[in-house]
């Protein structure tokens, strides 16, 4: 097969990710990821919910506890997580395992709260990331407009388990995993900070992640908005998270409640996501990652949709493919008709390891589904997922 043409990405308004001098960037493979069956519904709101919380509204996580059964985790920011011995018979579980606290003083950074990922070595001890938001809007005096966007201050958080996934609980000071280096006072009028991390995922000693920043505009320490690259030895440890700067993995962004910044080091963008991904896993065979997302038609996304690349360092990435077509969160509900779709992951039953971060020949892709009326986004909605076939070529 004949390597594609690689077009420009500038459209996507995120800089590339470069490798360090010392050797050339390598080739992506190449891919094909084929949809191979309908869907089916893992989880309806209208049906299963506990209480009006519990609907679909992150990726889907998932990890073997220690007994081998399978815990999932992708609900809202009262965090329910589904169990079963395995992907066929996963049912609800109607204890919170984390709830969100709604406190008024950012610094507490317990306003709302999702499980958007977690990793365990042992089924038992867990370490989640949050995507933790700061609704200003809804707090008297500490947002200068109403308009939810623009009082939006987001941070990843860390919280731990100590029970298979059973409950998790938040340190005390809170543990700052990815903050912009100011509070959330600064920059009003628009959505700030870092937001919606992948799943963690791991190669040898390291586990990584991938999460959006909006980007600032700092004296001596300018951060482009884009997507960036997180990396530790220790996901136990929140505060031993650094980012990709471009040479190296040594930019931290900790809790500016609890340290002054003059100038904060920056990560450097990956290319080609132009907004959250929606997981990364590691094909088996051939040993590159793969990364889901969605996307809105326009720039190098011809339609919306989910897509993949794939890539052999995690810098480096083909150009995005498009897997399923389809109105998503980031299109105009008043022209996607009946449905939305969002929130893609891949997941494995016969992952070899314990956090299914790793894919053979097939795998399902996981996806919420979101009902519409009008212009209006349900609380109508469904966990559904549809089997892939992955070829990866060396």
């Amino acid at each position: 097969m004949s390597r594609r043409s690689r077009p420009l990405v500038a459209a996507l308004a995120l800089s590339c990710g470069a490798v360090p001098p010392v050797r050339a960037a390598p080739e992506p493979p190449l891919s094909a990821l084929i949809l191979t069956g309908p869907e089916r519904t893992l989880f309806s709101a209208s049906r299963d919910a506990c209480d009006g919380a519990d609907v679909p509204d992150a990726p889907a996580r998932a990890f073997r506890d220690a007994s081998g059964g399978i815990a999932l985790y992708g609900l809202h920011y009262r965090n329910r997580a589904l169990r079963g011995p395995d992907f066929e018979h996963l049912r609800i579980d109607c204890r919170v395992v984390l709830d969100s606290g709604e406190k008024p003083d950012p610094a507490l950074y317990d306003d709302r709260s999702w499980i958007t990922a977690t990793w365990t070595e042992d089924g038992t001890n867990v370490a989640a990331l949050l995507h933790h938001e700061y609704q200003a809007n809804e707090h008297e005096g500490r947002c200068r407009s109403k308009v939810y966007m623009e009082c939006w201050y987001n941070t990843i958080t860390a919280a731990a388990s100590r029970d298979g996934g059973l409950h998790f609980s938040r340190a005390a000071p809170p543990a700052v995993v990815a903050a912009p280096p100011f509070r959330q006072e600064e920059g009003q009028g628009r959505h700030r900070g870092f937001f919606n991390p992948s799943n963690i995922f791991g190669e040898g000693r390291y586990r990584y992640f991938l999460a959006p920043t909006t980007g600032w505009d700092r004296p001596g320490s300018d951060q482009a908005a884009g997507v960036c690259l997180f990396r530790t030895e220790r996901p136990d440890e929140p505060a031993s998270w650094r980012a990709w700067t471009g040479t190296g993995f040594t930019a931290a962004f900790p809790d500016p409640y609890r340290r002054t910044f003059k100038i904060a080091e920056t990560c450097k963008p990956v290319a080609p996501f132009p907004a959250p991904v929606g997981a990364v896993v590691r094909h088996r065979g051939s040993g590159a990652w793969i990364a889901v997302f969605m996307a809105a038609k326009g720039g190098a996304f011809a339609e919306s949709g989910f897509y993949w690349s794939t890539s052999r360092d995690l810098l480096v990435w083909d150009v995005p493919r498009l897997l399923i077509a389809g109105a998503t969160l980031y299109d105009d509900p008043c022209r996607a008709g009946a449905r939305l779709i969002a929130y893609p992951s891949l997941l494995d039953p016969g992952a070899k390891g314990r956090n299914f971060d790793d894919v053979g020949e097939g795998a399902f892709l996981t996806f919420a589904t979101l009902r519409l009326e009008g212009c209006t986004i349900t609380s109508d909605r469904d966990l559904v997922r549809r089997p892939v076939a992955i070829k990866v070529w060396p």
